[in-house]
């Protein structure tokens, strides 16, 4: 049979939905955006693809108010509950149940009215959708990534509506494995899913369409409707190898957009980058953030340099911020080393493992970084043991240590509520955070269960004892649908109401520690600092509740104070410190880890105040 004749040019509709942030160009867009133009000047490529990309959540967040939109992107549940009733009305209900609820906590959102709410998307997403000709494109595609299953899915149900014609293709971390197989099974807007990364099989995807003759010969990663399909193996499929040869994703779209809704009162978005694909850990196991990567790749830190120099060139911004799970270190000590030495200043965030070194924090932070998210997730070594984390208490508060010391704001979390905790892990970490009083508080998170995660895989090593869809899901989806889709979180069968009980004084300690700095009334000076005399040290040390303290260390209690500034074995403080005896040694150590001016973990301790002159 003969092919048919391919288009002049084959025309891609690319689509991010609320709750993307809206400050924030959508990186997934603008990478394909750019692979797709680079396939232009292929000789293989059988036609010209015209790629546009939409972001309606700019048009969603100027008619709810940056502000109010902003909160409602951080709130998973509330976002979803709002988009429900437009894709099902019967839903409405038992979503503004949830919505409600969700919104408890949050002061900016509480009191927000569900059915005005509800109106505005319902307006902003008609009005966006009837000003584009969609029976123009031959493929519109959307990114789906957390919080936008249903704002996509009501709007691919529309864009049916109003083309009956439409080929419409999903992607993204909601849509690897079963994930994606069950969205295609269970909506019929619907058409083809891809699995894992995009790049290729987007390009791969257009290509075939345009030429109307080889869909079968496409590779698996790509579903489409009514398709037989093997059962799905637990790797998602291999990705691009050298991730150096990506092209800069565009961004341009995006401020056109930004410019076109916002007008005169445009802001200055920050710039996402990406670093490595994966996690060079990848072994947490409560973590489902690497369900499209396989293997962990990373660019060379003087590609990402040249990156940022060409994006802040292009669009006039000088703030970023990296999408990685985790960055490469080697090659991120070589980038912001670049960074150090250029003479632009540009601001970083990114999400980190566990840095301890002082000075390479403190190098980061000369480089541009200035926040973090680090992944702290406990305060007891035992629990920190069965997460697979890696690290260790001490450490853990080394970095929160180190990072206020450089100025750094670091961002994390405590999981509380994780399956199988026991009392003396709980101890653990209430006596813990007495000590970590000093430095920027954690954020308490209650454990879920994330589809593609260790625990998920095997959940009776972890005492669950069945899998189910997660409750809040069944307030949004019908009851019919939600028993054929795997979703990204899940329920689940286990001592759930044994473990709120246990953490509920964790949950009320952090609330009483993030209330102590917002409070605080010199907040230009850590709450834990020592000024150095030469010959003496005196320690300020503010607490939660009573006077603030004063203490001086002599001699070689100084010494040993400012050794113990990083990380120390016992075996290192007597080798430094000979003339000491150790049963003296013991007691001077046991004396500041009573008065909590210094951590002790083993046969590790680590002075905790911040020295004056450098915080």
């Amino acid at each position: 049979m003969m092919a048919k004749q391919a288009p002049e040019a084959f025309r891609v509709a690319l689509i991010s939905m609320p709750w993307a942030i809206f400050n924030r160009p959508s990186i997934q867009l603008g990478a394909l955006k750019a692979w797709l133009d680079r396939e232009n000047v292929s000789k293989t490529a059988p036609c010209r693809l015209d790629t546009q990309l939409f972001h309606p959540y700019l048009q969603a967040a100027k008619m709810l108010g940056p502000d109010t939109y902003r909160h409602l992107a951080h709130n998973g549940w509330a976002g979803e509950a709002l988009y429900s009733p437009l894709l099902f009305p019967e839903q409405r209900h038992s979503a503004a149940r949830l919505f409600t609820a969700s919104c408890q906590g949050n002061r900016a959102l509480h009191g927000l009215d569900f059915e005005a709410t509800v109106h505005t998307l319902e307006h902003s997403l008609e009005q966006w959708l009837a000003a584009i000709d969609w029976a123009s494109f031959h493929l519109v595609g959307f990114s789906i990534c957390f919080s936008q299953l249903l704002a996509s899915l009501a709007a691919a149900q529309r864009i049916k509506r109003l083309c009956p014609g439409a080929l419409i293709v999903a992607g993204g971390s909601g849509c690897v494995g079963t994930m994606g197989a069950s969205l295609l099974d269970s909506f019929p807007q619907l058409d083809y899913i891809i699995s894992g990364e995009g790049e290729e099989a987007l390009a791969l995807l257009c290509q075939a369409l345009a030429r109307s003759d080889d869909l079968d010969t496409l590779p698996p990663r790509i579903l489409r409707r009514n398709q037989a399909r093997p059962p799905w193996q637990p790797s998602p499929p291999a990705g691009i190898a050298d991730l150096n040869t990506l092209p800069v994703p565009d961004y341009a779209p995006y401020f056109q957009e930004m410019r076109a809704v916002f007008g005169s009162q445009s802001f200055i978005p920050a710039l996402p980058l990406e670093f490595s694909r994966g996690c060079w850990w990848n072994r947490c196991a409560f973590c489902n953030l690497n369900l499209q990567w396989q293997g962990y790749r990373w660019k060379k830190g003087e590609t990402v340099a040249a990156e940022v120099a060409e994006q802040a060139r292009r669009h006039a911004c000088l703030d970023f911020f990296f999408t990685d799970n985790a960055l490469p270190p080697a090659e991120a000590d070589c980038f912001f080393q670049l960074m150090e030495q250029g003479e632009v200043d540009y601001d970083f965030f990114a999400e980190i493992r566990v840095i301890t070194d002082g000075e390479k924090l403190a190098a980061y932070r000369r480089g541009g970084l200035s926040s973090v998210q680090v992944g702290i997730e406990a305060l007891s070594s035992t629990l920190l043991s069965r997460m697979e984390k890696g690290t260790t208490v001490i450490a853990n508060i080394a970095a929160m240590k180190h990072s206020l010391a450089c100025h750094i704001r670091l961002d994390g979390n405590l999981i509380t509520e994780f399956p199988g905790s026991t009392k003396e892990e709980v101890a653990e970490t209430l006596a813990a955070l007495d000590f970590v009083l000093p430095f920027a508080p954690l954020s308490a998170a209650a454990f879920f269960l994330g589809e593609g995660s260790p625990i998920s895989a095997n959940p009776r090593k972890f005492g669950l004892s069945a899998v189910l869809p997660h409750a809040k899901n069944r307030l949004l989806f019908p009851a019919a649908l939600l028993t054929g889709l795997e979703m990204l979180i899940k329920g689940y069968r286990g001592d759930r109401l044994r473990q709120r009980q246990l953490w509920q004084p964790v949950a009320a300690k952090i609330g009483r520690w993030q209330s102590f700095h917002r409070e605080r009334e010199r907040q230009d000076l850590p709450a834990l600092s020592f000024r150095d005399g030469g010959s003496f040290l005196i320690i300020r040390q503010e607490q939660i509740d009573g006077p603030c303290l004063h203490h001086r260390l002599y001699g070689a209690s100084r010494s040993i104070y400012l050794f113990c500034q990083q990380i120390r074995t016992l075996v290192d403080l007597a080798a430094n410190f000979p003339t000491i005896s150790p049963p003296t040694l013991t007691a001077f150590l046991a004396d500041l880890t009573a008065k909590r001016l210094l951590f002790q973990e083993g046969d590790q301790v680590l002075a905790l105040a911040l020295a004056l002159a450098t915080a």
